[in-house]
C-alpha cells in the first residue's frame, strides 16, 4: 500500500468514528413521534440547505468528475439540470406537500389510495434506493481501489455498514448531523482541488488543451440528446424526489424549507464548477485512463503530497455518504413505515421505528449484495433504480395531488403495469445500461405505460364519479401541446429515433394529454359545489 493509501485509511477511520459519535448524539434529539422520521419538523434553513446539498451536489459532483474527464465543459449541463430540479422543488412542490404533512411519496400514495397501494409503492421505492446508494459507492470505491488495493466489493460493503451504524441511531437527526459534517469536507475538497489545478496544469494547461482538443470546451460536446435526457430525467424526478422531500419537509415551516432549498441550489455552483475543472485537469495529466474516476487519483498523486490527497478523497467519500445516507434512510422509511403499516395498520409509532431500523439492516444487506453482483457497473444500477421507481409511482403521485377522480383499482393497475413494462423493456435490451431496446430508455416506456394505464383504468372504472368540464384554458393548452409533440414525433421520427430522444418525446406528448384529461375530467363533487354556490347567490 502506498503512502497515499495509508493516509486515506487513517482519515477514513477517523471520519467514520466521528460519524458514529454523531449518530449517538442524534439519539438525544429523539423526543416525540416525529423525531425519527422528520426530525421533529424543527430543521432551520441552514440544516435543510446542508442536507439537500449533501444529497444532490455530492452525487452530482462525482458524476461531473467522470463526465468532464470524457466530455469537457459540456458536463456543466448535468449540474444545471440538478439546480433546476432543486429550484422547482423549492417553489412548486414544498408548499403543497407540507400542507399534507407528507413523510414519503409511498405514504402519500397510501393515504389517498389505501393499504394495497401503500404497500406496493413502499416496497418498490424501498428496493430502488439501495441501487442508487451502491451506484455512488461504486464510483467512490474506484478511487479507493487505486490508492489502497482494497477491492471494490469490500469498499462498497464498508460504505453500506457505515451508513447502517450511524443512521439506525438517530434517524433524520443523524442525517442532519452528518450532512453538516460532510459540508466541511466538501469545502476542503474543493479548495484542495483548486490548489492542485493551479500547480498543474494551470491556466496555461487549459489554453494548450483548447488548441489540441477544442471539443473539450464546447458546451454541446456531450451531445444534445444526452443533455436533453439529463434535463428530462431531473424534471420527471421533481415529483418523486422522496429523500429530498423528507429532509426539506423536516423544516419548521414550509418557508424555512423553501429557503433551505434555494440556498442549496446556489451551494451547488462550486461543486459543479470544481467537478468540471478537476475532470478536465485529469484529462490533461492522465489522458488515457480507463475512466475519469480512475484518472482523478492518478492526477492528484502527481501534483500533491499524500495528506492533501487523502483529504481530497475524504471529501469524495463524504459525497458518497451524503447521497447514500439519505437514500438508505428514505428507503428504510418506505419499507419500515409504509409497508409495515399497510400490513399492520394498528402498529404504534415505536413499532414503526423498530421496523424501520430492521429495514435499514435489510437494505444494508441488499446494498452489499448489489455491489457484489455488478461492482463494475454503477450506471447499470442507476438505470434499474430509475426504471422501477419512476415507472411505478409517477402517475399515482400526480393523481394523489391533482386528480381526485382516480380509483384505488386504477392506481393498483398503474403501479403494476408501469413497473412490469419498465423492467420488461430493460430485459429486452439485454440489461445494457447504455444501449436500450429500440433505442428507447426503459424509464420512458414504464412511465408512459404508467400514465396511460391509470388514465384508462380510471375512465373505465364504474366506481369513478366524474363529469366533463369543457371550459378550461390549461386543458386546451395541454391538449395542443400534446398534439404538437405527437406531430413532431411523426415528422422527425428518424432523427429523434437515431438520437435516442424518441421515447422522451413520446412520454412528453403523453404527459401533455394526461394533464388535459386531468383538467377536463373532474370529480362530480366539484359540479355539486358549483351548484351550491350558485344557489346561495
Amino acid at each position: 500500500m502506498t503512502a497515499y493509501g495509508v493516509w486515506i485509511i487513517i482519515l477514513a477511520i477517523g471520519y467514520t468514528t466521528a460519524l458514529i459519535i454523531a449518530g449517538q448524539i442524534a439519539k438525544r434529539r429523539l423526543t416525540n413521534k416525529d423525531s425519527y422520521f422528520v426530525g421533529n419538523r424543527n430543521f432551520n434553513k441552514w440544516i435543510v440547505a446542508f442536507c439537500i446539498t449533501g444529497l444532490f451536489s455530492g452525487s452530482t459532483y462525482i458524476s461531473i468528475l467522470e463526465l468532464s474527464y470524457l466530455s469537457g465543459i459540456s458536463a456543466v449541463w448535468y449540474g444545471v439540470a440538478e439546480m433546476v430540479q432543486i429550484f422547482i422543488i423549492a417553489f412548486l412542490i414544498i408548499q403543497p406537500f407540507r400542507k399534507k404533512m407528507m413523510v414519503t411519496v409511498s405514504g402519500l400514495i397510501g393515504d389517498s389510495y389505501g393499504r394495497v397501494a401503500k404497500g406496493a409503492a413502499g416496497a418498490i421505492t424501498a428496493f430502488a434506493f439501495p441501487m442508487w446508494s451502491v451506484a455512488t459507492a461504486i464510483a467512490f470505491a474506484s478511487a479507493i481501489h487505486v490508492f489502497t488495493g482494497i477491492s471494490l466489493s469490500l469498499s462498497v460493503a464498508f460504505t453500506a455498514i457505515l451508513l447502517f451504524i450511524y443512521l439506525q441511531a438517530g434517524g433524520m437527526w443523524s442525517l442532519a448531523f452528518t450532512q453538516t459534517m460532510n459540508m466541511i469536507l466538501f469545502g476542503l475538497m474543493v479548495i484542495i482541488g483548486g490548489i492542485a489545478f493551479f500547480i498543474h496544469p494551470g491556466i496555461d494547461g487549459l489554453a494548450a488543451l483548447a488548441e489540441e482538443r477544442p471539443a473539450m470546451f464546447s458546451f454541446d460536446n456531450v451531445g444534445l440528446q444526452v443533455i436533453v435526457v439529463w434535463f428530462g430525467t431531473f424534471l420527471v424526478n421533481v415529483i418523486l424526489a422522496q429523500a429530498a422531500f423528507q429532509m426539506a419537509l423536516s423544516s419548521r415551516t414550509p418557508e424555512e424549507g423553501q429557503k433551505g432549498l434555494v440556498m442549496a441550489g446556489f451551494m451547488a455552483i462550486p461543486f459543479i464548477a470544481g467537478g468540471v475543472l478537476f475532470g478536465i485537469s485529469a484529462s490533461i495529466m492522465v489522458p488515457n485512463a480507463q475512466t475519469g474516476l480512475i484518472a482523478i487519483p492518478q492526477y492528484l498523486m502527481e501534483v500533491l503530497p499524500a495528506p492533501l490527497v487523502g483529504l481530497f478523497f475524504l471529501g469524495v467519500w463524504a459525497c458518497a455518504l451524503g447521497w447514500g445516507g439519505p437514500c438508505q434512510f428514505s428507503g428504510a422509511t418506505s419499507l419500515g413505515r409504509d409497508v409495515s403499516s399497510s400490513i399492520k395498520p394498528a402498529a404504534t409509532e415505536n413499532q414503526l421505528i423498530a421496523y424501520t431500523k430492521i429495514s435499514l439492516l435489510l437494505l444494508t444487506v441488499l446494498m452489499i449484495v448489489f455491489g457484489l453482483m455488478r461492482t463494475e457497473q454503477s450506471a447499470w444500477w442507476n438505470v434499474m433504480a430509475w426504471t422501477i421507481r419512476n415507472s411505478a409511482t409517477f402517475a399515482p403521485v400526480i393523481a394523489a395531488l391533482f386528480w381526485p377522480v382516480v380509483t384505488k383499482r386504477a392506481v393498483s393497475i398503474a403501479l403494476f403495469s408501469g413497473f412490469a413494462s419498465g423492467l420488461l423493456w430493460y430485459y429486452l435490451g439485454d440489461w445494457d445500461p447504455n444501449a436500450f431496446f429500440l433505442n428507447v430508455h426503459p424509464v420512458w416506456i414504464g412511465s408512459s405505460v404508467n400514465v396511460v394505464s391509470i388514465t384508462f383504468a380510471t375512465l373505465m372504472d364504474r366506481k369513478a364519479d366524474w363529469f366533463i368540464q369543457r371550459a378550461n384554458r390549461l386543458a386546451y393548452t395541454s391538449l395542443t401541446g400534446g398534439l404538437v409533440l405527437a406531430f413532431v414525433n411523426v415528422v422527425y421520427f428518424s432523427q429523434l429515433y437515431q438520437s435516442g430522444l424518441f421515447g422522451l418525446f413520446v412520454f412528453a406528448a403523453i404527459l401533455c394529454f394526461f394533464i388535459a384529461v386531468i383538467r377536463f375530467v373532474r370529480p362530480a363533487k366539484e359540479t355539486q359545489d358549483v351548484g351550491k354556490t350558485a344557489a346561495s347567490l
